[in-house]
């Protein structure tokens, strides 16, 4: 009898154990659950169902976490995992006309992705990471109408329907070349363990671009921070790139303490703005980078030198416009692409202010007079910004952000989109009166639990399209964001 009655309390105690443990998990299953009922009940909108839909798939994330680890213990293996819902929405504005890629007052959109990051150690120094994907959903305007454009979530495909695709699949080998070594904190795509401040890294397979170059702590993650595709990169870094962001190539990284060198080759889409690469570096881009960390009063900041060349089969500007003036025809960008260069270069910067303040800054110019071939419609940028952290208020997980972005093309680019010539993201059908793009965006992140975020996100856009008779127009942003 004592022993039929022990099972049960000891059952009983080590249920409690493990809900005392993932309490976190507990409350939010709990409250997503009731959160997606009453949704049900009240309201069958399909932003509605997606959004707890979301949130259901963040707790469910969440719930495979692995077991604890020491500290100090490098890892052999990870599963981290992110979901990240968000919607947008515009102002009225003014817009006497559009065209085919015109932003549309009174519109709005939302995406959905959840992502897995599988690691797993290799031998020593190699980590092989795959990172399967599942989207859904639309940017604004089918992305579309700004080349500042408000959402970083936002691909240029969309589908109403779930899809799943492997964005990343890579191999990271690390080679330390002395005997010091610093702890390396582990990351949605690299393992916690130690290194050798003097190290050569080489990465293949397919990534982002954005993974390894163009870096900013303060500005350059539009699931974290900032949106707008011209704060979280330069606006000019027209970076090798599919439809979804990603690429297949390889890249070296040399650190050298308070240096860091970075050269990689990567596949260019097989026409601009394609979903598919073209293989076998037919069409390729060559990036370098160049790093230097350093104090400013005891703080610590950044710079970073990041050029670009691009080698595929792009259109000349003028060309375009010049055949469909000599010919009666429309400007058609694709009959004139030939295989050529387009080049660029930006300077990025960040700098801690204070212990929960930081700055960033970047600048950017890229060839004005071919197509733009994989990112957007910039020829130069300049952005700078601040991040604060809510320790000043007593919600020290909190961010608020401030940014200003000034976006310009060519002469050449001008008189193509005033021609009814069509660019990446931007087309108002003309453009007799250019400008440049202005935008300021801010955003406050509230920390709901340790693992999930709560974002406000609102973005100002004068001239968008770099077209003065339309706008300006305001973009209203929520986003909900889980990570483990």
């Amino acid at each position: 009898m004592p022993n039929r009655l022990w099972a049960p309390i000891g059952l009983r105690r080590q249920i409690q154990q493990l809900m005392l443990k993932y309490r976190g998990v507990y409350y939010i299953v709990g409250a997503m659950i009731r959160t997606a009922l009453q949704a049900m009940m009240t309201s069958c909108t399909r932003p509605a169902l997606k959004a707890c839909a979301a949130a259901l798939l963040a707790a469910a994330l969440t719930c495979i976490q692995g077991g604890a680890r020491a500290a100090d213990q490098p890892e052999d293996y990870a599963v981290h995992g992110q979901f990240t819902f968000t919607e947008q929405q515009t102002s009225g504005f003014n817009a006497p006309y559009a065209g085919t890629n015109s932003l549309t007052p009174h519109t709005n959109e939302e995406t959905v992705d959840a992502t897995l990051f599988l690691g797993r150690r290799l031998w020593s120094g190699a980590e092989i990471w795959i990172g399967p994907e599942i989207d859904q959903g639309f940017g604004l305007d089918d992305t579309q109408g700004v080349a500042g454009f408000p959402s970083g979530e936002a691909y240029k495909v969309g589908e109403n329907h779930p899809y799943v695709r492997l964005q990343r699949a890579f191999v990271r080998q690390t080679l330390n070349l002395d005997e010091r070594r610093e702890w390396a904190d582990p990351t949605q795509l690299q393992l916690g363990g130690t290194r050798s401040p003097n190290r050569l890294v080489l990465t293949v397979g397919k990534i982002s671009v954005a993974d390894i170059f163009d870096n900013n702590q303060y500005a350059h993650d539009p699931k974290n921070d900032f949106l707008n595709w011209a704060t979280i990169d330069a606006g000019a870094f027209d970076y090798a790139a599919d439809a979804w962001g990603y690429t297949v190539g390889a890249a070296l990284e040399w650190y050298r303490n308070a240096w860091a060198l970075r050269f990689g080759v990567f596949d260019l889409s097989n026409v601009p703005n394609s979903p598919h690469l073209e293989p076998g570096f037919h069409e390729f881009q060559y990036d370098f980078e160049v790093e230097r960390s350093f104090e400013i009063g005891g703080r610590p900041g950044k710079l970073r030198l990041t050029a670009f060349d691009s080698r595929g089969r792009m259109g000349l500007l003028n060309q375009a416009v010049d055949l469909a003036a000599s010919t009666d025809t429309p400007v058609d960008i694709a009959a004139v692409r030939g295989y050529r260069d387009r080049l660029g270069v930006g300077l990025n910067l960040e700098q801690q202010l204070a212990t929960d303040l930081g700055m960033f800054a970047r600048i950017g110019k890229a060839a004005g007079n071919v197509e733009a071939y994989e990112f957007t419609d910039i020829d130069r940028s300049v952005s700078t910004g601040l991040s604060l952290q809510g320790t000043r208020w007593g919600r020290h997980d909190d961010t608020a952000g401030l940014a200003a972005m000034l976006n310009g093309i060519s002469a050449d680019r001008e008189r193509y989109l005033n021609a009814g010539g069509l660019g990446i993201l931007v087309g108002d059908g003309k453009l007799p009166f250019p400008g440049p793009e202005k935008i300021l965006e801010t955003y406050y992140s509230i920390a709901v639990l340790r693992f999930a975020q709560l974002t406000l996100d609102y973005q100002y856009v004068g001239n968008p399209a770099y077209n003065t008779q339309r706008g300006p127009v305001s973009v209203f942003a929520l986003r909900i964001h889980g990570q483990f």
